[in-house]
């Protein structure tokens, strides 16, 4: 018994090290410094990344008579929106033009810009654009129930991602939300920390998400929960050979 009850002193007095939070990810330091929140994060539009999907269409005269990409002149049933991937450079390919660079534009610059470029073969072309893979990691306050969110609207926000897996869940800490971005010029990412507990932090929640974001809720620790979660196998297996011992005693 006596060192059962030095196991169980000794678990309590490390209740709140790794060993007894191994699941919660993404720490950082008590000293960490957070990014500081800026305009362009609340009114900045999505902007195009690598490894993103590209559904495209190119119409003619200002989107009055539509452009036969396929080459079949003859087809009355010919496409004219294909789906195209950003590469690690940054490119796409394009028909007629070859690699464009959209990488880092948004949509409205990326529609823009190959419309320059296809105004060289064709009478006021009129292109429309579409990323149709993106997604954000969203971890609500339990690992068990994180999600990976697909993007229907060019310029969701922080909220409405939140919103889209379910809300934060009870063992969520509305006031520690992390907002982590990767950057692509910068060697580590870009963290966020937003207060959605009160009414002020819904203006953080309002910045834009961009493609491959993690939004997470750190989880609320219940040293108590935890602690007889692991101690009651040991108070099982002690009790049992503490019956053990005692049966045994009482045949000899």
């Amino acid at each position: 018994m006596r060192y059962l009850a030095i196991i169980l002193l000794s678990l309590v007095l490390f209740s709140s090290c790794k060993v007894m939070r191994s699941n919660l990810m993404l720490k950082t330091p008590k000293d960490f410094t957070y990014d500081k929140f800026n305009d362009s994060l609340y009114t900045g539009e999505y902007r195009i990344a690598n490894n993103d999907f590209i559904q495209y269409k190119v119409l003619t005269n200002n989107g009055y008579k539509l452009i036969n990409l396929s080459g079949d002149v003859g087809s009355s049933n010919f496409r004219t929106d294909l789906d195209v991937t950003v590469e690690s450079d940054g490119t796409i390919k394009l028909p007629l033009l070859g690699r464009v660079k959209v990488s880092g534009l948004t949509i409205k610059e990326a529609e823009r810009l190959v419309e320059t470029r296809y105004d060289s073969l064709y009478v006021n072309p009129y292109v429309t654009m579409k990323v149709i893979n993106r997604r954000v990691i969203i971890f609500p306050g339990n690992g068990g129930v994180a999600r990976v969110i697909t993007l229907t609207n060019n310029n969701t926000t922080v909220m409405e991602a939140i919103a889209t897996a379910g809300g934060v869940v009870e063992d969520g800490k509305a006031y520690k939300v992390k907002l982590i971005r990767n950057t692509v010029n910068k060697e580590k990412p870009m963290v966020f920390l937003m207060d959605l507990s009160e009414i002020t932090g819904v203006k953080d929640a309002n910045s834009v998400v961009q493609s491959g974001d993690i939004i997470y809720v750190e989880p609320r620790y219940r040293p108590l929960v935890q602690l007889s979660r692991e101690v009651t196998p040991i108070l099982t297996l002690g009790t049992s050979l503490l019956l053990i011992y005692q049966f045994t005693r009482l045949i000899n």
